[in-house]
């Protein structure tokens, strides 16, 4: 029965799959390590790593390119810390640790509340830094900024604290977000890149 929400939003039979299939590779020195990484997109965290990059290109930063995405990046990262506890309001659905683990947990840990399943709170975080980020990585870099943010935001798929659509909406309402802000903010997108 949902808690809350005003939608109840069942898995897919994908998303089911690929969480019994993560369940059976658990184990606990995986799920460990996993728990690290995953804690790199802690909002907390990104919020004060994006606080600090935009202190940093405001008081040691004379490239105005730098600046403005520091401004996007940490005006997108505050409002990602926001817009998952609306859709988690809005939206009910159970979690995969409590769905698809019965029994022996093998190190898969219990996370957040059992009804905040969608979307995915870390990915919507990458998603909202990785675009801007990707345009002040040095060229040589730059193509791996979306890469390991998808790895990074599918330790929650294998945590089972999400389902695959709710990291990948994550990622998506991420992206959305840091487009908005940057329109918002007059900060428009080079129409070509270094290759």
């Amino acid at each position: 029965m949902p808690r809350r929400g005003f939608i109840a939003l069942p898995p897919t039979r994908t998303d089911v799959a690929v969480a019994k299939a993560c369940a059976r590779v658990a184990n606990p020195p995986l799920e460990r390590t996993l728990g690290v990484l995953t804690w790199l997109a802690d909002e907390k965290v990104v919020l004060a790593g994006i606080g600090a990059f935009w202190i940093y290109a405001r008081l040691a930063q004379s490239d105005r390119t730098v600046s403005r995405g520091a401004d996007q990046m940490l005006c997108a990262t505050v409002l990602a810390g926001m817009l998952p506890h609306l859709f988690k309001y809005l939206v009910d659905r159970k979690r995969p640790d409590r769905t698809v683990v019965h029994g022996s947990r093998r190190g898969i840990p219990r996370s957040g509340d059992a009804w905040d399943s969608f979307p995915s709170g870390h990915a919507l975080h990458l998603g909202a830094i990785a675009g801007t980020a990707a345009r002040l990585v040095p060229p040589p870099g730059r193509h791996l900024v979306w890469p390991m943010a998808t790895v990074l935001a599918g330790t929650r798929i294998m945590l089972l604290a999400h389902y695959l659509s709710d990291v990948v909406a994550g990622l998506a309402f991420g992206a959305l977000l840091d487009k908005a802000v940057g329109g918002l903010l007059g900060i428009a997108r080079p129409a070509h890149r270094d290759r």
